[in-house]
């Protein structure tokens, strides 16, 4: 084994001006830490960052236990791997932060051995995760309805009305609780 070389699946992104994307991207080994509404917090505080930063119109969005979608209209120039750095960055800094100050216990399922006995804490899987270029008002729509179901489809509630993490209620009611939606993109 110590030629073999491992090789990584790289995410291909397809950066056009005026298409809006789903973004996919999920927790370290796939683990629960969106069980803890702190995190959900840090989830839609990063969200919320990159909308004042200029960076997107947000969509929509749904924060699962162990993963998120995401969907999103880049402003013009703005690259996925800038949203990305933005909204991931936002949310592995306050997360190891609280972590270590109150969840020590915490830090082992966030660690990251690498072969050379080095680590690093994450709490991201590494990779860019999944990128799907919506062309279309009825591909947004689509993915806004599927990202929406996700919890219900889950199990994890019975109604979509019922999962607090995810834009569904705010396009239901109109009222941007828990953050604001950019519903004019779709109009």
């Amino acid at each position: 084994m110590e030629n073999q070389q491992i090789y990584r699946k790289q995410c291909k992104r397809y950066d056009k001006n005026g298409q809006s994307h789903c973004l996919t991207f999920s927790c370290f080994k796939r683990q629960v830490f969106f069980q803890r509404e702190i995190f959900c917090g840090y989830m839609l505080e990063a969200l919320q960052l990159g909308r004042t930063k200029g960076q997107y119109a947000l969509l929509g969005y749904v924060i699962m236990p162990e993963h998120v979608h995401v969907i999103i209209l880049p402003n013009h120039g703005i690259k996925i791997s800038q949203i990305l750095t933005t909204i991931k960055q936002s949310v592995s800094k306050k997360a190891l932060l609280y972590v270590k100050n109150d969840c020590p216990a915490m830090l082992s399922q966030m660690m990251d051995v690498q072969p050379s006995g080095e680590y690093h804490y994450r709490f991201w899987q590494r990779g860019g995760g999944y990128d799907r270029n919506l062309r279309s008002r009825d591909d947004i729509t689509e993915k806004i309805r599927y990202v929406h179901a996700n919890p219900v489809r889950r199990g994890l509630v019975q109604l979509k009305s019922d999962w607090k993490w995810s834009s569904y209620n705010a396009w239901k009611t109109g009222q941007d609780e828990p953050i604001p939606i950019d519903r004019f993109v779709l109009f």
